[in-house]
């Protein structure tokens, strides 16, 4: 007969056996499910349908190039109009943040006729400077080297949109601020500002005066709807096979 104590030696060892194998077994099921999600991975980043696939570095660069050629004339042909700023909410330019409490105001003592019309003079000049923009682009597209490429095909959603913001703020401001300041004139935004501030510091119980910098306000709102609508078009290209009107935009971002 077995003695007593070797069937429980036996039995731990079995039980120690077993989970270890148990354990083994979850150790290597994890380590599969690791190595499968990294070649999956890899799949996904070295795979055929990969933007550039198989491309040379100048074949990209001109792709690209073309890309933002085309993202940045139609953004500009969508703002250039009556109502490219006015008729679109997502950059409709309004009066700046510090003079809400003015709109407020000047509202309740029936001056909202006044404030509307300063705010579409302000759209008003925004779209007009818009024409101005192409050019800079295509003088930043122009300047685009194989890294700037690069990068741009490999950083994603925006990443054309971030070259052209930081190639060409400097410029566009220079360029747009005049246009919009002779907009406003043109426009009247100017003597509205005047007339709506001039009225507001009159009224009683008025804390601090406002005096904002209009044309600087409008030239940064102008700008940032500029971007806004760019990077559009940039998805647009990105993740649409219809918006890749040539063959090389359609070898640069697949289908």
């Amino acid at each position: 007969m077995i003695n007593k104590r070797v069937i429980c030696v036996l039995g731990i060892a079995s039980i120690i056996t077993l989970t270890t194998a148990q354990s083994n077994a979850q150790s290597l099921s994890e380590r599969l499910k690791a190595l499968s999600k990294t070649q999956n991975q890899s799949s996904s980043t070295t795979g055929t349908n990969k933007a550039g696939s198989g491309l040379g570095n100048s074949e990209i660069v001109n792709g690209l190039k073309e890309a933002l050629t085309l993202g940045a004339k139609n953004a500009g042909a969508r703002l250039n109009v009556t109502n490219g700023f006015f008729g679109n909410n997502l950059i409709k330019i309004l009066l700046p943040p510090e003079a809400t409490k003015v709109e407020s105001a000047l509202r309740k003592v029936g001056m909202g006729k006044t404030v509307d019309d300063l705010i579409l003079s302000l759209n008003r000049s925004a779209e007009d400077a818009a024409g101005k923009a192409a050019p800079i682009f295509l003088d930043a597209v122009s300047s685009m080297n194989i890294q700037d490429g690069l990068n741009i095909l490999q950083g994603g959603s925006g990443a054309a949109t971030n070259f052209l913001k930081l190639k060409t703020t400097a410029a566009l401001t220079a360029a747009f601020r005049p246009v919009i300041e002779k907009a406003l004139g043109k426009n009247g935004a100017t003597t509205l500002w005047t007339q709506v501030f001039s009225t507001y510091n009159k009224l009683p119980l008025v804390g601090q005066k406002v005096n904002p910098d209009l044309v600087g306000y409008a030239t940064e709102r102008a700008l940032n709807g500029l971007f806004i609508t760019i990077a559009d078009e940039e998805n647009k290209i990105r993740t649409n096979p219809a918006a890749r009107v040539t063959g090389l935009l359609q070898k640069v971002f697949g289908g």
